[in-house]
Parts: C-alpha cells; sequence; structure tokens
C-alpha cells in the first residue's frame, strides 16, 4: 500500500537541502514543521503558518520535544499573508489542507478563498529547483472542491516554467491524494 507521507518525503527530499528555505503553510501539530527543520538543519530556515493559538502551542511543544534545530518561525496567520513574513525565495513548500486533527474543530478548515492565494504566493517564491507540496483530503465537501480548484489552477500553468503532478489512489475516491509542483 502507498504511504503518502513517505511518498511526500521523497518528493521533498529530491529538493531540499541543508541552509534552505522552507514553509509549513498548514502547521497543524507541527509534524511537517518538524521534519522540514530537520532536513533544513541549523543553517536553514523554516516559516511555519496557521491562524489557531493551539496549533501553534502544540508545534512549539513537539519541536522542543523532538529537539529540533532552533530555525523556525511559528506565525499565527492565515497562510495566505505569507508575503508580509517571507521575504526570501524557498526551495520547499508544504500545504496539509483540511483541520487540524485531534483538535475536534473539524469546523475549522482551509477554505479556498485563502488556500488560492497562498498556492499563488507560494509557487511566486518558489526558488529554481524548488517544490511545493499540496495535501487535498476530499473527504470533506471544502476539502473536494479545494482539490477541484487547485487540479483546474494547476492545468493553467505553463509546462516550460513548472511541473504539476497529482497522486491519488484511483479505487479509494475519498482517500487523501496529493499535488506535486516543481520548479524548473
Amino acid at each position: 500500500m502507498v504511504d503518502l507521507i513517505e511518498t511526500h518525503k521523497h518528493f521533498i527530499l529530491q529538493h531540499l537541502r541543508e541552509g534552505d528555505t522552507a514553509v509549513d503553510f498548514t502547521m497543524g501539530n507541527g509534524n511537517d514543521t518538524l521534519f522540514l527543520s530537520r532536513t533544513v538543519g541549523a543553517s536553514g530556515k523554516v516559516y511555519a503558518f496557521d491562524i489557531q493559538p493551539e496549533a501553534l502551542e502544540s508545534t512549539r511543544a513537539h519541536l522542543e520535544r523532538e529537539g529540533a534545530p532552533e530555525n523556525y518561525t511559528l506565525i499565527c496567520a492565515s497562510h495566505h499573508l505569507v508575503r508580509d513574513y517571507v521575504k526570501e525565495p524557498i526551495k520547499c513548500g508544504m500545504f496539509n489542507l483540511g483541520y487540524l486533527p485531534r483538535s475536534g474543530k473539524k469546523a475549522v478548515t482551509t477554505l479556498r478563498e485563502t488556500t488560492m492565494p497562498a498556492v499563488e504566493a507560494a509557487i511566486e517564491l518558489l526558488a529554481p529547483d524548488g517544490v511545493l507540496l499540496i495535501a487535498i483530503y476530499p473527504g470533506h465537501e471544502e476539502g473536494r472542491l479545494e482539490g477541484e480548484m487547485l487540479r483546474e489552477y494547476f492545468s493553467t500553468l505553463s509546462r516550460f516554467k513548472v511541473c504539476c503532478s497529482e497522486f491519488r489512489i484511483l479505487n479509494s475516491p475519498t482517500s487523501p491524494y496529493f499535488f506535486l509542483i516543481e520548479t524548473k
């Protein structure tokens, strides 16, 4: 069976190196933030966004408990405001769209009206040989609609500037899937 988390890491590690800058656009409980922090090392930078203060608290505790390098900035703001905080090119961006796992707040989800400008900004911020990974959760209505919106948008981008791929389990339509965007 395909392990989506390991597949994400495989693609990201083709691009992200020590000393690079990365963004976790949806920090949640900090698992992706920890992965990015360890991958870019002490000389790199990680910015992580979430609108829920409990996500920042959970992530900070997770990073400290796991001994992550102190190379991260946790930001309590919507991911669509990334340009207010990140001024340099990034080598990697990760999105896990949906709701904060284990929070009991399934009504608080990422939304199309902020996801689209966040993804557009992420693509503009991508350095050459950069990568974006966007996980979609179609098991809830907003997730399904976010996926459709992004698929349509990605199909309009120039193949001479970015490579846009989609990875999904075909015989499980409500299982998570992801888009991979790579700059040339």
